[in-house]
């Protein structure tokens, strides 16, 4: 099966280009166009195999849920003229990553568990087993790192260290908790628990935007719903939705992402059984199977989608 590794593009009007993790970005003046590979990363280290059709599951249920939310929360998009391609404004990001937690889980429960009971400058009550709500949704920031790790921050470091101003902070705190409330609702409509998150937003023309994905399995920890309660009171692991089975996997074999640990092969057994959970997450999500692709040649469609969304997009501003 194709799989898109990464794009080297060089398009007419051009002013930048950045690679992430697992995005190709291509700037246009004010606008971008940005690829979804189908790179992989975990604990922030880029696995070294692509995984088919995982950039189009992605990008696609990203779509969906950014057209959702857009009366609730200003977003980046103009256009998905690509099933790996989302087009629109360039803003300036800022430096956190705000992450939004519903039940106790993942790092927080990693964190809990190891007898803390403060995380990013929330406190947590005691008596918490894995897994359990909260009373009311916490936010725990990251730092956004251009290499290496994002780090837990609390908002009083955040204020009190300049990245983000007290104005936009409490904008951004009112924007996540509007979004994790609406993704909350779509979620149970589709029978699962939406149980953290992240936000990440920009700054284009004093507006604040949503950018990058949104409510997707890679950013997001699903609980299916049917079965919750039960698990919980049994001391029952949760069946998830999300990108947790790659990481357990990873954690099986030995590999967290820290220093000295080797990434295990990734068979072609491995890839595949990958990009086949990836497309189950898409049929749960929209109900229905992820289609053929229509062509081989997969960098070809994705170049010339960018180059007549770009012509589209600056047609209408010369319009306007």
């Amino acid at each position: 099966m194709n799989a898109i590794k990464e794009t080297n593009f060089q398009f007419q009007g051009q002013t930048g280009f950045y690679r992430g993790k697992v995005r190709d970005v291509y700037y246009f003046g004010s606008i971008m166009a940005m690829v979804a590979t189908d790179r992989i990363s975990a604990f922030d280290v880029v696995l070294p195999k692509a995984i088919p059709d995982k950039g189009r599951v992605l990008n696609q249920i990203a779509a969906i849920n950014l057209k959702a939310t857009k009366e609730l929360v200003p977003n980046w998009v103009i256009s998905t003229p690509d099933p790996n391609v989302t087009v629109g404004f360039k803003c300036e990001p800022f430096p956190v990553e705000m992450v939004v937690r519903g039940y106790l889980a993942g790092h927080a429960w990693r964190e809990y568990k190891a007898g803390k009971r403060t995380l990013c400058g929330v406190t947590l009550p005691e008596g918490l087993k894995e897994n359990d709500k909260f009373p009311t949704p916490i936010i725990t920031p990251t730092t956004k790192a251009k290499v290496g790790h994002d780090e837990d921050i609390s908002r009083e470091e955040i204020l009190s260290r300049g990245l983000v101003s007290r104005e936009d902070y409490e904008t951004l705190e009112r924007y996540t908790l509007t979004l994790f409330a609406k993704g909350t609702e779509m979620a149970a409509a589709r029978g699962l628990i939406l149980v953290d998150t992240k936000y990440e937003f920009g700054k284009q023309n004093d507006t604040i935007y949503l950018i990058d994905e949104v409510h997707t399995p890679d950013s997001s920890r699903y609980f299916y719903a049917e079965g919750y309660t039960g698990r919980q009171q049994k001391g029952e692991p949760q069946k998830q939705l999300s990108k947790e089975f790659v990481r357990q996997w990873l954690i099986e074999n030995g590999f967290q992402g820290k220093d000295g640990q080797q990434v295990p092969e990734m068979t072609p057994q491995i890839v595949n059984s990958i990009s086949e959970r990836y497309r189950e997450l898409y049929h749960h999500f929209t109900g229905e199977k992820l289609s053929e692709t229509g062509t081989t040649d997969l960098l070809q469609r994705i170049h010339d989608s960018i180059i007549n969304s770009v012509n589209s997009v600056n047609f209408e501003a010369r319009k306007s």
